[in-house]
C-alpha cells in the first residue's frame, strides 16, 4: 500500500501520539492497575517476553517473579491467575489496534481505501508500532500464539457478559460498519470481519508453524493480496 507524502506527514504526527496512548482495559480483569507502578509494568514487559519463549501452558507466576525478582505473591496482587493476565494482554492489544484504525483512517473520505488500512492491520498488526507501555509488535507475536487460549474457555458465556472482549467486539463493528458503506446491501458484514480477523491471525501461524497449510512466509505482503480478495469480492458479489 502506498502513503501520499502528506499522508506520511500524518503517520508521523499520529504516532507520536499513539506511542503515549494507552488502552482501558476492563477492571473486572485485574485486581491492581499494573501500570500503577514499576512492578506493575515489569510484569507485563516480562510476561511478554516469557510467553513467547515458554508458551502459555509451561508460563507460571512462579517464574515471573523469579525472573522479576520479587514474589510470586507480589504478582497476584496484580492478577488473580495466568488466564486473567492473557486476558489483560489481549484486550489492550485489540483496544490498541482499534486506536491504530480510528487514527489511520480519520478525515478518510473513500470508505474502500478505510477498508484496506483495517484488512493491513488485521493481517499485519498495529501500523503505528511504537507506544511507551507496552510494545505492539511483541504483543502481536504473542498473541498470534497464544490469543485463542483468552477465549477458548469454559469461562468464555459469562466473560463475554462481564465485557471483557469489547475492545475485540466495538473493532469488529467498526469495520462491520465501513463495508455497510461500501455495499448497504451486503447482508453478513460481522461474520466476515469476525472470519477475517480470526484467519488472519491464524495465517501467520502457520507461516511460522504449519507452513504447509499455506503459501506464504511471515511477513508476505502478498497474504495482504489474499485477504483484499477475499473481502472485496465477497462484498461485490452481493448485489
Amino acid at each position: 500500500m502506498k502513503f501520499y507524502r502528506s499522508e506520511c506527514v500524518y503517520h508521523s504526527q499520529m504516532e507520536s501520539i499513539l506511542q503515549k496512548s494507552r488502552v482501558d482495559v476492563n477492571e473486572d480483569i485485574f485486581l491492581k492497575d499494573p501500570f500503577s507502578s514499576d512492578l506493575g509494568r515489569g510484569i507485563i514487559t516480562n510476561s511478554i517476553e516469557m510467553m513467547i519463549e515458554l508458551g502459555f501452558e509451561n508460563f507460571t507466576f512462579k517464574k515471573l517473579s523469579t525472573k522479576i525478582g520479587c514474589t510470586e505473591s507480589a504478582v497476584y496482587r496484580y492478577f488473580e491467575n495466568k488466564h486473567k493476565l492473557l486476558l489483560y494482554l489481549t484486550s489492550w492489544y485489540w483496544g490498541y489496534v482499534q486506536q491504530n484504525l480510528i487514527f489511520g483512517t480519520a478525515n478518510m473520505a473513500d470508505p474502500r481505501r478505510k477498508l484496506e488500512i483495517a484488512i493491513r492491520i488485521l493481517v499485519h498488526g498495529p501500523i503505528f508500532t511504537k507506544n511507551d507501555f507496552i510494545d505492539p509488535l511483541a504483543l502481536r507475536r504473542l498473541l498470534t500464539d497464544e490469543a485463542t487460549k483468552a477465549i477458548m474457555t469454559k469461562e468464555v458465556d459469562e466473560e463475554y457478559q462481564k465485557g471483557f472482549f469489547n475492545h475485540y467486539h466495538k473493532l469488529g463493528e467498526r469495520i462491520a460498519e465501513i463495508i455497510l458503506e461500501i455495499n448497504p446491501r451486503f447482508q453478513f458484514p460481522k461474520t466476515l470481519v469476525s472470519t477475517v480477523m480470526e484467519s488472519s491471525m491464524m495465517q501467520s501461524y502457520y507461516s511460522r508453524h504449519l507452513p504447509g497449510l499455506t503459501e506464504h512466509q511471515p511477513g508476505d505482503e502478498k497474504r495482504i493480496d489474499f485477504f483484499n480478495q477475499l473481502v472485496f469480492k465477497t462484498i461485490e458479489n452481493e448485489n
